[in-house]
């Protein structure tokens, strides 16, 4: 199957028992058994069934196996929000004296969480770029994840996932990937190296911001070394689901950080209309970004312009798509902001892959508790704007940014 069709037919089928076309929503807390020990065996992982939704639920075991088939995994894990997603992929195999490579060029949520991290003897060494060079001049013997944005949010910067997974792997170490940015749609970076890819579902999968969720999801290709992971001992039996094995049964289930069932019925529904979204939100973005390069005195950004440095990877990585998020550099923070208030179709929020165009000052609000360094290392100036391309007619926008830019 194609990818649209395979949003709709992949490892899905609706409800076999109502004929729904949509697995329904069960909001359910807890479900009832006919006796004590067919309850015994689901709470002991011997049987299969639901017994409270904290643990497992139908609606979000759906929502769970249509995300694992898109990435070619062999599992998939639900959370509450994208940022639960980051956190849970990372505690699951790390302890305190551990260390992570990351690249700066992260959402500044994550940068905060990694700030966080430090109090429970977690840290984290930054890199500029994520390359095969940077990271391997960081490694020591404590690193024990790399972890990194495949597009970066709102750097832009992109990652050769081949060349890094490769040295990263020659020291038994996991490639994390958040690919929220990048989506499916654009690449499964299992076939590329990764072992383990996070989502915020929020943004693209859903597609129309009515929904906080995030995923992981698991190749199963990476070997756990049960000396240098000790926490993967205990499951080393279950082989390649070792990781989903122990993250259900560990700190996932016990942090609490579930899945809401009616949060993933509609991430379903976003995620059935994915592919046609991304190639109209790519499009737009490229033809928005083609548009800015002419102003005089504004500096765009976005991937897949011929003169930016990350043209030829998107063409191998992406077949030439550069994703729906374009950066650019007005001058000055209050031509920045006057810019904004200017446009009369773009929403001034914090999200990004809604159906509208979004546009936010990133230094002013998710960067906010950064340090100055760490906005720089992001690509995060006084002047910077983020846009999130929406899906509205491409000439519509281009007027909209051109009427705001004549203002200012």
């Amino acid at each position: 199957m194609k990818f649209n069709t395979a949003l709709l037919h992949q490892s899905f089928d609706g409800d076999s028992a109502t004929g729904s076309t949509l697995t329904p929503i069960c909001q359910s807390s807890a479900f009832a058994h006919e006796s004590a020990e067919k309850l015994e065996a689901i709470f002991n992982n011997k049987a299969p069934g639901y017994a409270y939704t904290r643990i497992s639920n139908p609606t979000i075991d759906s929502f769970e196996r249509r995300i694992a088939k898109l990435e070619k995994g062999i599992g998939a894990v639900s959370c509450s929000s994208g940022m639960a997603a980051v956190t849970m992929s990372l505690l699951n195999i790390l302890k305190s004296g551990d260390e992570i490579i990351a690249g700066s060029g992260l959402f500044g949520g994550t940068i905060d969480l990694f700030d966080d991290l430090r109090v429970f003897g977690i840290t984290t060494k930054f890199t500029d770029e994520v390359t095969a060079e940077s990271v391997s001049k960081l490694i020591t013997g404590k690193t024990k994840a790399v972890f990194t944005e495949l597009i970066g949010n709102p750097k832009l910067d992109v990652v050769d996932l081949k060349a890094v997974s490769g040295v990263v792997h020659s020291h038994g170490i996991p490639l994390i990937i958040d690919s929220t940015t990048a989506t499916p749609y654009l690449i499964n970076p299992f076939d590329y190296g990764a072992d383990i890819v996070v989502h915020s579902s929020s943004k693209y999968i859903n597609g129309s911001g009515s929904a906080i969720s995030g995923m992981i999801i698991d190749s199963g290709n990476f070997r756990w070394d049960k000396e240098r992971y000790s926490g993967f001992k205990e499951y080393e039996k279950f082989g390649k689901f070792a990781y989903l094995a122990k993250l259900r049964n560990g700190i996932w289930r016990n942090m609490g950080c579930c899945l809401a069932p009616m949060n993933a019925y509609l991430n379903s529904v976003g995620l059935e209309t994915l592919g046609l979204r991304m190639e109209r939100l790519c499009s737009n973005a490229l033809k928005l970004a083609q548009f800015l390069k002419t102003v005089p005195g504004m500096e765009v950004n976005y991937p897949a312009l011929p003169d930016n440095p990350y043209y030829e990877l998107v063409k191998t990585q992406f077949g030439g798509k550069g994703g729906a998020i374009l950066t650019l550099r007005a001058g000055s923070r209050e031509k920045a902001f006057r810019l904004i208030n200017n446009l009369k179709y773009a929403c001034i929020a914090t999200n990004i892959g809604d159906v509208r165009t979004l546009v936010i000052h990133a230094a002013s609000t998710i960067y906010t508790h950064s340090t100055q360094q760490q906005k720089l290392s992001a690509g995060v100036y006084d002047d910077t704007i983020r846009i999130s391309v929406g899906i509205e007619d491409a000439d519509d926008l281009i007027g909209d940014f051109r009427q705001a830019i004549e203002k200012i």
